[in-house]
């Protein structure tokens, strides 16, 4: 008897295969050795670029464009040409210290985050402490339209600095916003004293970047937030926004609370709605799927330097948690399905957390990738919100066996077939995920991409 053409037996031993293959990751029976490279048997790294001299801060996020990838630090940037992913090639690093050099791409505009105290605005700056009223912290604008020499554009200054910066394009021109997100509030430091309960909005028009100035201070937490308690951060202002432009919407990750905004006018996005977690000490970041429908927030316990991927710590805290969208226009509400955490148990001297991410553009399916510090590269699927399940991994062993050390990725990002990670310590790695349920994803092609700005 035959089945489609083929025997009933191959058949069932092809269905076997597939489903061997695309089981959910056994987790590792050992922790790796020190720098020892583990993954599942799906992904692969296929390049790697060591910081360059005289970098030697941590590497943070990423921003991608045409076939470049722009790679944040500490100390500068470095831009690198991504044509053929298996041999990244620096085009060119630009020195300006001002951690963390948050960054993100619009044309040929690059903005830079800068959440340090600093003398000046130039990229010549030295640091001042955050007491001193005439410290300097904000964005900086560059020219990259030659990615071997990016020209420096202009800076503004921001309340609080700029902990991250999210790209919003305009609605009604080709102009861009720019929604910074500040942390670090103190009634010693003048410029970030409490209440710290907004936001600021750049404005850049692109036709003259030089222009950009702050627009707007909107009030997102008239009432103050979440106050914070002996576990859990309060609410200042955000961490960190996505935004989805195509939907006027927006989810903001506050530190105490998880928001969703209207950003119809977007010099004045308001909060619709927002949720408390009972396990979350951190709200830090924020990914919709792919239809708007659901949002992936994370839990940035202990802020990052600590070791959360253990068994104290347990598998719903420094942990993803899945929301759904639901109901209409002003009525929407965020509706908590289920956690996600990393199922490898890590060494107490790794520092790892839910850290950066992005979706991989999956029709029909929600799969994200997503950084977990120390604890490696994560691609997993919450198209069911009730049961994400991690469907591949990349990861090296910790720095150290006898002492902890902050390291690991930062950022973990699909771009245009590969998944880009950057490693606080060890430089830009690429990987390669080769997996039928991803498939698709291959033939997905854009010409820029900054996390925060989903289209």
């Amino acid at each position: 008897m035959k089945s489609g053409g083929k025997p009933i037996a191959l058949v069932a031993a092809t269905v076997t295969a597939f489903s061997l293959l695309t089981a959910t990751p056994a987790a590792a029976a050992t922790i790796p050795g020190v720098d020892e490279i583990r993954s599942s048997w799906n992904v692969r790294q296929i390049a790697n670029m060591p910081k360059q001299t005289p970098f030697t801060g941590h590497n943070t996020d990423l921003a991608f464009t045409g076939d470049k990838v722009i790679v944040g630090n500490y100390d500068g940037f470095t831009i690198y040409d991504v044509r053929n992913p298996r041999s990244p090639q620096v085009l060119s690093q630009v020195l300006c210290p001002g951690p963390g050099n948050d960054v993100s791409v619009s044309g040929n505009l690059l903005f830079l985050g800068t959440d340090s105290s600093r003398t000046n605005s130039s990229c010549t700056s030295s640091t001042l402490p955050r007491s001193e009223k005439t410290a300097w912290e904000g964005i900086k604008v560059f020219d990259i339209s030659n990615p071997r020499s990016p020209r420096y554009v202009t800076a503004v200054e921001t309340d609080c600095g700029s902990h991250t910066l999210t790209l919003v394009p305009d609605n009604r021109s080709k102009d861009v916003y720019l929604y910074i997100s500040s942390l670090g509030v103190s009634p010693l430091f003048p410029d970030c004293a409490p209440p710290h309960d907004s936001i600021s909005i750049v404005k850049v028009p692109v036709r003259n970047p030089a222009a950009a100035a702050v627009v707007a201070k909107p009030l997102l937490f008239p009432d103050g937030g979440f106050p914070g308690s002996d576990t859990k951060i309060g609410t200042q202002g955000c961490h960190d926004i996505t935004v989805f432009p195509a939907m006027d919407l927006a989810a903001g990750a506050c530190m105490g609370d998880g928001v969703l905004l209207d950003i119809s006018d977007r010099e004045k996005p308001r909060v619709i709605t927002g949720a408390r977690d009972e396990n979350f000490a951190f709200w830090h970041s924020a990914t919709f799927n792919s239809t708007g429908t659901k949002v992936v927030f994370t839990d940035e316990l202990g802020g990052g330097p600590s070791p959360m991927c253990n068994p104290q710590t347990g598998p719903d805290r420094g942990a993803d948690a899945i929301y759904d969208i639901v109901g209409r226009g002003d009525n929407r509400k965020l509706e908590f399905r289920s956690y996600f955490k990393i199922p490898r148990p890590n060494a107490d001297t790794e520092n790892c957390v839910a850290h950066n991410g992005s979706l991989i553009p999956v029709a029909g399916r929600d799969i994200m990738v997503q950084a977990w510090y120390q604890g490696g590269v994560s691609v997993w699927d919450f198209t069911n919100s009730a049961k994400p399940k991690e469907i591949g991994y990349w990861e090296r062993g910790p720095l150290s066996a006898t002492e902890l050390m902050t390291g690991g990725s930062w950022s973990a990002y699909y771009y245009n077939g590969h998944i880009y990670s950057s490693d606080m310590r060890k430089g830009l790695d690429v990987l390669e995920i080769n997996d039928p349920r991803v498939l698709s994803a291959k033939f997905v092609r854009t010409d820029e991409l900054n996390a925060q700005t989903q289209r």
